[in-house]
């Protein structure tokens, strides 16, 4: 049996909050993951059986391996329709964040979302943040040792007894969420509970091997030729700290066709180098100069995450973790350099 993940004034609460709530909105952060497409359309099924009628609202384009989720038509992008946003987070009653706890992760959609006077719902796996005035969660359901925000949020609707009523709407895309945060279930995934949710999504008559098909072998023949381009051209390995890194630029993503989601994975793939304990990726934006996206994978007991906060403003969980840098390419690798030799004890 999961242990509860709130406490009974908690869960009490949120059925209230939800029963009285008249406009509710569901978010996630920006550059949308399988986890928070996952959590998003999850929590607005369980919202939709609850007699409610949510907008799913995302910051900007999620990438095209997820297409295929129900329901994902739904989803409002920021950057698309901004001034309908804001007017949907002015008038909202309620607003459920999910898979973010930190307001600036929402990027442009930040301002709207301090100032709606919405009560509000957190359900996230990352490490919890001081509140930034103004953004205090009515409920905040925060489990870093989870492996996705959709496993919390599958613990929610366990604990509030809604799960014998949901469909394969929302065992789908927790799924989804669950898989796209693990690797597949490879990293951040040792907890017994995980299987056990997973048994009772299965339930649902999901077919689990069809979603891995979507997401995973969902690409064009272009993502395939950016991956040898990748790992043959750009690949830079430190045979002595046990750590590689590379780069996907502009003209790369040009050269390659680049689509929103043809980056997903390739941070993880160095890390079949036997031995290797940390890869990192930088990825230039493709609208902003000077600004470099990075993503970190490691192994074992390597804290990423604890790299990410030190040197690429960033941060996330042992093994995987993310964060930018305000410069170019070529400092980007610098910092990447200086930051092997700052962790060489680890990494050796």
């Amino acid at each position: 049996m999961l242990q509860p993940v709130m406490t009974d004034g908690e869960c009490t609460l949120l059925h209230s909050l939800i029963s009285d709530a008249t406009s509710i909105v569901v978010c996630c952060h920006q550059h949308p993951d399988g986890d928070a497409i996952g959590s998003m359309l999850g929590m607005a099924n369980v919202l939709t059986l609850l007699g409610k009628e949510p907008v799913m609202v995302a910051p900007d384009q999620y990438p095209d391996n997820l297409h295929w989720m129900p329901n994902i038509e739904k989803v409002v992008r920021y950057d698309k329709r901004r001034d309908f946003v804001d007017i949907v987070l002015h008038q909202a009653d309620l607003i459920c964040c999910v898979d973010f706890n930190e307001p600036s992760r929402t990027d442009a959609m930040t301002d709207a979302l301090l100032a709606s006077p919405a009560r509000k719902v957190v359900i996230d796996h990352h490490p919890a943040i001081q509140w930034p005035d103004g953004w205090q969660p009515d409920v905040a359901v925060i489990r870093p040792q989870a492996s996705s925000a959709c496993e919390v949020l599958f613990r929610v609707v366990w604990q509030m007894g809604l799960f014998p009523s949901l469909g394969k709407h929302f065992a789908g895309p927790v799924y989804c969420g669950m898989m796209t945060d693990t690797g597949a279930f490879t990293y951040n995934s040792t907890d017994p509970d995980l299987y056990f949710i997973i048994s009772q999504l299965l339930s649902k008559k999901i077919q689990k091997d069809r979603i891995y098909r979507n997401v995973y072998h969902n690409y064009s023949v272009h993502r395939l030729r950016l991956v040898g381009h990748v790992l043959c051209n750009k690949l830079v390995v430190d045979t002595q700290l046990h750590a590689a890194y590379f780069t996907l630029t502009r003209d790369d993503m040009r050269d390659f066709h680049f689509v929103k989601g043809d980056a997903e994975g390739l941070v993880n793939m160095p890390l079949q180098i036997k031995g290797l304990r940390l890869s990192i990726s930088l990825r230039e934006d493709t609208e902003h100069d000077n600004l470099v996206w990075v993503s970190l994978r490691s192994v074992d007991d390597f804290p990423c995450n604890e790299m990410a906060g030190r040197f690429f403003n960033g941060g996330g969980h042992l093994n995987a973790s993310g964060g930018r840098l305000s410069c170019s390419i070529d400092e980007a690798v610098e910092t990447v350099r200086q930051a092997f030799l700052a962790y060489a004890d680890k990494l050796k």
